[in-house]
């Protein structure tokens, strides 16, 4: 006889976990559907993340350097410039390497979503690409990697703000952590913000200034076309992570407490300064019309931005001092910033094997 059509015991328990409908998702926590069931999506928002990040997908290498390494061996630059140049190489080459730990190391494994984890492993690869990025960067400039990779050891405003997000890392990766309570909740959030609002949503911001000031002069161009991508994929990965800790928020009403507000808003003002601090150490004399005054400004106009989004109050009522950047990086030009390509390149679908 046949028992190619008999049912096992336990199909009718297996027919109802496949036919799971979509409220039954949640972003922690969740027992009702298997972390690895995409469909049908509850949480559209991620997917359109994942969608756009798939979209701009960039490699460092498509970008000529030419220009850079002439005017870099040449004496056109000042030591002030040259100072800023490298202290912001430093600080993004490992930054970059943090985030993406991180997002592999622990958020991954805490976030009970495939929409988001789809959209995670997306941003670890990127996060890779910006790493790939500094490594061509100074090997086309032939600077010392050591040098550049090691100075966030080395260089007090980039350790300090680097040992703010390691911290918040490890918080997560203890033994015992678990998000089944409340408060390891409010653990797992307040590391979201650490590394979307601040890290990638804040201390980001004023290197891409600094950057794009060159860019914007006709100067180190090819360095100024890579932080253009990167700026666009860190955009995406500042609105994925407010989305996500809203959307946890929203699921869990109880963890916003006053005492976990006013925790999470001292975090973001003690990033400021260390921004402000991280501004006044790349530029000790000011550059390109720019000075540590101006950056003071800027980084608490952001940071009020930022406070805003995840339904926190402004504090510092601090206007932007850089209004030539707003095509770029204000957050209500974003829509119209991925209408557009920096450049334009080949997708994977034409390649010939």
């Amino acid at each position: 006889m046949s028992t190619r059509n008999i049912a096992s015991p336990n199909s009718n328990h297996h027919d109802k976990a496949r036919r799971v409908n979509a409220q039954d998702k949640r972003l922690l926590n969740c027992r009702a559907v298997d972390v690895n069931q995409l469909m049908p999506l509850k949480y559209k928002w991620a997917w359109e993340h994942y969608l756009n990040g798939c979209a701009n997908h960039w490699m460092p290498t498509e970008v000529p350097m030419q220009k850079d390494i002439e005017l870099w061996k040449s004496d056109k630059l000042t030591s002030d410039e040259r100072l800023v140049i490298m202290r912001n190489l430093g600080f993004f080459s490992t930054a970059e390497s943090l985030v993406g730990n991180n997002i592999v190391l622990a958020i991954f494994k805490h976030t009970t979503n495939p929409e988001a984890r789809q959209y995670l492993l997306r941003q670890a690869f990127e996060e890779a690409i910006h790493t790939h990025t500094f490594h061509y960067i100074c090997e086309s400039l032939a600077l010392d990697e050591r040098e550049v990779f090691s100075m966030y050891h080395e260089v007090n405003s980039i350790r300090d703000k680097d040992g703010f997000e390691m911290q918040l890392t490890a918080d997560i990766m203890q033994p015992d952590f678990t998000t089944d309570t409340p408060q390891g909740m409010q653990r797992f959030v307040k590391n979201l913000v650490g590394f979307y609002v601040i890290m990638e949503g804040i201390f980001f911001y004023s290197g891409f200034v600094m950057m794009l000031s060159f860019h914007r002069q006709n100067r180190m161009t090819g360095i100024g076309e890579q932080f253009q991508y990167i700026l666009r994929d860190e955009t995406i990965h500042l609105n994925f992570g407010i989305d996500l800790i809203n959307g946890i928020k929203a699921e869990n009403p109880e963890l916003w407490t006053k005492a976990f507000q006013a925790g999470l808003q001292d975090l973001i003002e003690r990033a400021v300064e260390l921004e402000i601090a991280y501004a006044e150490d790349c530029l000790p004399r000011g550059i390109l019309g720019l000075n540590a005054g101006l950056f003071r400004e800027y980084v608490r106009h952001i940071a009020d931005r930022r406070l805003e989004r995840i339904g926190l109050a402004s504090v510092y009522g601090a206007k932007n001092p850089f209004p030539w950047m707003s095509e770029t990086i204000d957050l209500g030009k974003e829509k119209n910033f991925f209408e557009t390509r920096v450049t334009e390149y080949q997708s994977g679908g034409s390649l010939s094997w």
